[in-house]
C-alpha cells in the first residue's frame, strides 16, 4: 500500500471536506483524490516509473503535494528544491540525482533556464488536462519517496532519501505531539522543500483528514489574518517567524483563541524564549529532530510547555534515543553525550553517497553529531549543535559552501565563517578574511563574489579582515578561537 490511499480513503469517507486551502480556493479531499489520480497519470505517461525522480522548483503550491502523492503512487521520488538556492547550487543538486522530469512554478522559469546543463522542463498545467486513466499503483511503504538536499558539511549537498514508511511513521508520531484529528485546521507558512514545512504538521495533516491552509511563503500579517480568519488550530513557526509576528503593531490583540498549540524548532530554543512567546496565551512546544529524523524525534506536549521550557521534549512516541559517550555506551541522566535515534521514521540513508551513509548511520541508529542530555524525567535537553553548522532564521548554513565560494577569491588567501548570535535570526552568518600578500579587497567586493553562487540568506552579514587566522599544531583552523574574536557563538557547537 502506499500514501496516495492517504487521499484515497478521506475521498471515501469525507469527500467534501476541506483538504487543503490555498489562495482563497479550497481543494476537497475527492478534488484531491481526483488530482492525484490524474497527475499519476500525467506522471506515468510522460514516462515516470518507480525509482525515477520528479523534481519540483517553486513556491509553495498544491501542486506540491499533488505530485508528492502522485509519486508515492508510482513509487517514484519527489525532490522539492530550495528556491532560495542559486542556479549553480541547484545545478549540482540536480547533477547529483537526475530528475525524469522537474516541474518549474513560471515565477521560476527564468532560473530555471540559467541552471547549469539543465533538463527539460513541463509546464504545471499539463498534471490537469491529461484526461488518462490512473496507472497501476506501483509503490509501497519501502519505496523511496521524498528526497531532501541540505548543506553538506563540505559544502557537497547531500540528499537525504525518506521512504513512504518513513513518512507515514512520522506521521504517526505528529499525531500523537499535537492530538491531531480530522477537525484540526493546520496551516502551513514553511517551505514545503524542508521536511520541517512538510512533515511536522502537513503530511500528518493529510494523515488524519484534516484541513491544511497552505500559504506560499511566510508572510507576518497574512499569517495572522489566516490564523484569526480560519480560526486555524495548529501551526509550526520557527524562532525568525516568531520575532517577525511579534514585531507587528497588533500582535498583542490579535486573537488567537482558536490555536491549540504552536509548535517551533529548527535550532536550539532557550527557556527564556519559549515564556516569552508563550505570553501569546498559546501553549508553544519544541520539536526537535532533523532531515534524517523525518524530521521528528522527540517533543513536548501541551501540558507540560512551561513546566519543561527549554527542554525538546521526551523521545517520540514511535522512536528511540540515547545520549552515548565517545565509545559508543549510553550515558546517565545530566551526562552530555551524542544524541542517537533511531526508528521507522529515520531515513534509509543519503542519495548516492554509501561513505557517508555508513558513518551516518550505525547498526540501524543516526547517529545526529548533536550534544544533549536526558533529565530524570526523560526529557532531552539539545546543548550543541552539529559541528560548525549555522542555523539562521530555520536555515541550516554549513560554513565550508560560503568559504568555497571566498576562497575561488584569487585576493583571498584563506577564510573562516562562524556564526554570531542575532536576536531576529539566530544566527548570523560573519565571516574572518586573510587576503593574499599584495592584494587589497573590500567588503563590499567580498560580498559581491557571491552574486549568483549562493542563496542569499547564506551571505555573511560582515566580513572582517585579518591578518591572520589561528591554527591548532596540525594546521587546522581553529574555529572557535575565531568566533571569540568575532564575538560570536560558542555554545552552539560540538
Amino acid at each position: 500500500m502506499d500514501l496516495s490511499h492517504w487521499i484515497e480513503g478521506h475521498a471515501r469517507i469525507s469527500p467534501d471536506a476541506v483538504a487543503i486551502r490555498f489562495g482563497g480556493e479550497d481543494t476537497s479531499y475527492a478534488e484531491l483524490a481526483s488530482r492525484v489520480a490524474r497527475a499519476a497519470a500525467a506522471l506515468a505517461g510522460l514516462g515516470v516509473r518507480r525509482g525515477d525522480a520528479v523534481a519540483y522548483l517553486g513556491l509553495n503550491h498544491p501542486l506540491v503535494l499533488v505530485l508528492l502523492f502522485a509519486c508515492a503512487r508510482l513509487g517514484a521520488m519527489f525532490v522539492p528544491l530550495n528556491w532560495r538556492l542559486a542556479p549553480r547550487e541547484h545545478a549540482r543538486v540536480l547533477a547529483d540525482c537526475p530528475p525524469s522530469l522537474l516541474f518549474v512554478e513560471p515565477a521560476f522559469a527564468a532560473h530555471a533556464a540559467a541552471i547549469e546543463g539543465a533538463i527539460p522542463a513541463t509546464a504545471l498545467s499539463v498534471l490537469d488536462e491529461n484526461g488518462a486513466g490512473p496507472p497501476a499503483p506501483a509503490g509501497d511503504e519501502a519505496s523511496p519517496l521524498l528526497l531532501c538536499y541540505t548543506s553538506g558539511s563540505t559544502g557537497t549537498p547531500k540528499g537525504v532519501v525518506l521512504t513512504q514508511r518513513a513518512i507515514l511513521w512520522n506521521a504517526l508520531n505528529s499525531t500523537h505531539m499535537h492530538d491531531l484529528c480530522s477537525q484540526d485546521r493546520v496551516l502551513t507558512t514553511l517551505p514545503l522543500f524542508h521536511v520541517g514545512g512538510m512533515n511536522i504538521q502537513t503530511t500528518p495533516a493529510l494523515h488524519a483528514g484534516a484541513s491544511v491552509t497552505l500559504h506560499a511563503k511566510f508572510d507576518p500579517e497574512a499569517t495572522l489574518e489566516a490564523i484569526e480568519r480560519e480560526r486555524i488550530t495548529l501551526t509550526v513557526l520557527v524562532p525568525a517567524q516568531f520575532e517577525a509576528l511579534m514585531a507587528l503593531p497588533r500582535w498583542k490583540r490579535a486573537d488567537l483563541s482558536s490555536l491549540r498549540v504552536i509548535s517551533t524548532g529548527s535550532t536550539i530554543i532557550t527557556e527564556a524564549f519559549i515564556r516569552k512567546v508563550s505570553k501569546c496565551g498559546v501553549p508553544v512546544i519544541q520539536v526537535y529532530g532533523s532531515t534524517e529524523t523525518c524530521p521528528i524525534a522527540t517533543y513536548g506536549r501541551a501540558v507540560d510547555a512551561l513546566r519543561k521550557a527549554g527542554s525538546a521534549g521526551a523521545p517520540a512516541l514511535h522512536c528511540e534515543l540515547k545520549v552515548v559517550d565517545e565509545a559508543g555506551a549510553g550515558l546517565p541522566p545530566g551526562c552530555d553525550g551524542e544524541i542517537l535515534v533511531r526508528g521507522q521514521n529515520v531515513a534509509m540513508g543519503y542519495w548516492n553517497a554509501p561513505a557517508e551513509t555508513a558513518q551516518a548511520f550505525v547498526d540501524g541508529w543516526f547517529r545526529s553529531g548533536d550534544v544533549g542530555h536526558f533529565d530524570d524525567e526523560g526529557h532531552l535537553h539539545v546543548v550543541a549543535r552539529k559541528k560548525d553548522m549555522i542555523i539562521s532564521g530555520g536555515e541550516n548554513i554549513y560554513p565550508a559552501e560560503v568559504e568555497n565560494v571566498l576562497l575561488e577569491c584569487p585576493a583571498i588567501e584563506e577564510a573562516c565563517v562562524v556564526g554570531r548570535p542575532d536576536e531576529r535570526w539566530g544566527e548570523a552568518v560573519v565571516a574572518a578574511v586573510v587576503l593574499k600578500p599584495g592584494h587589497r579587497l573590500t567588503e563590499a567586493e567580498a560580498l559581491a563574489l557571491f552574486e549568483g553562487n549562493i542563496a542569499h540568506y547564506k551571505w555573511p552579514r560582515e566580513i572582517r579582515f585579518v591578518d591572520q587566522l589561528p591554527h591548532s599544531a596540525l594546521g587546522k583552523v581553529q574555529r572557535d578561537a575565531v568566533r571569540k574574536a568575532l564575538g560570536a557563538t560558542t555554545g552552539g557547537h560540538a
